[in-house]
């Protein structure tokens, strides 16, 4: 077979050649091509970085990230620090960037401030924008294109729940907007996602004028169209009730949802399952190994398999495979305990 070479393709008058667009692919043995784009944006997915904390006391813990690659089992690695120290809420990611909102400090006022990670970057995080409520706690989800942040806490008398539901573009910077409201205010801090609905757990509802911070424990699951906006709708109910861990832990058919404290009472080892996409009630899954494992939790996924930092006193990291049904392993250990930490990822179902 004799060789052909192209040096070079022009037009008539040699001033340019053609536009190469959309899709293009090369399987030459005979040449190299440069990957392109910043250096961060490029690497594989599956990275779950575990968000703040605050224990123990004095709260040392409290700005301070680490991550794990989900597919290797492993101890994990520090990522940096947040910009404000607080138990920060996932709201929702790509697979480059991953966006941090509200949260707080013990004892002190909540905050509004929203922030976000490059996942293959480390370093910590940069300043994206505000939330237009200041919010303790709330429900992220996304689609990949759009992250979603739902309910949370006044941190004022009489620490009602929000309705509330904002909106940003990930890729861009910039303040939340409108999106709509859920059907019951709550305190929610769990979700989960595929790449157009959002399942959100509202837990922890307080009526206003209540100012108790555990008035009620509920297992309702709303659910969104993220790419639309409006007003929730009713999905089903969790197997128990309980106020759930924080991150998205889902496949792109299957969500879960962990463990959760009753209020009073012990804390849920229980964890649930739905399918995103077909409303209903979820149905038991399995167990936390590390009982005592509560709404302080946090997890992501990166379709196959989910994992889990478990909360307070303890650094333990488990996992689980996600088309099965049964209960957590040992996946390693993180870099410190802590307890109301965040979590996202960068290949869960909302994402392609």
């Amino acid at each position: 077979m004799s060789k052909f070479k192209i040096n070079s393709i022009t037009n008539k008058e040699g001033t340019f050649g053609p536009v190469i667009a959309g899709v293009s692919t090369n399987n030459s043995t005979g040449c190299m091509i440069i990957p392109s784009g910043p250096t961060e944006h490029r690497g594989g997915r599956g990275r779950l970085v575990f968000v703040g904390g605050y224990y123990p006391s004095p709260h040392a813990n409290l700005g301070t990230l680490d991550f794990v690659d989900i597919a290797t089992i492993g101890n994990a690695t520090d990522f940096g620090d947040l910009s404000v120290m607080r138990f920060a809420k996932q709201m929702g990611s790509s697979g480059t960037r991953g966006l941090l909102a509200a949260g707080g400090f013990p004892g002190t006022s909540s905050v509004n401030t929203i922030d976000y990670i490059t996942f293959q970057s480390g370093g910590g995080v940069t300043e994206f924008g505000d939330l237009s409520l200041l919010r303790a706690l709330g429900a992220g989800v996304g689609d990949g294109v759009r992250g979603v942040f739902a309910g949370g806490e006044n941190p004022s008398s009489p620490y009602n729940s929000y309705d509330y539901i904002e909106v940003v573009t990930i890729a861009t910077t910039g303040n939340g907007s409108s999106f709509g409201d859920l059907i019951t205010p709550a305190n929610t801090d769990s979700s989960v996602a595929d790449r157009t609905r959002g399942v959100i757990c509202c837990t922890n509802t307080l009526e206003p004028g209540n100012s108790s911070p555990n008035t009620t424990r509920l297992n309702t699951l709303e659910f969104i169209t993220t790419a639309v906006g409006g007003t929730a709708q009713d999905f089903g109910d969790l197997t128990i009730d309980r106020r759930c861990g924080n991150g998205v832990s889902s496949s792109k058919t299957r969500g879960l949802f962990y463990s959760g404290s009753p209020g009073p009472g012990p804390h849920r080892n229980t964890i649930d399952y739905i399918t995103i996409q077909t409303k209903g009630n979820a149905i038991d899954f399995g167990d936390l190994t590390t009982f005592g494992n509560q709404d302080g939790a946090s997890h992501g996924s990166n379709l196959t398999r989910s994992v889990n930092h478990v909360n307070a006193d303890a650094n333990t990291i488990e996992y689980l495979t996600i088309a099965t049904l049964g209960n957590t392993q040992d996946f390693g250990d993180a870099t410190h305990a802590s307890d109301s930490k965040g979590g996202i990822d960068n290949s869960n179902g909302s994402i392609e």
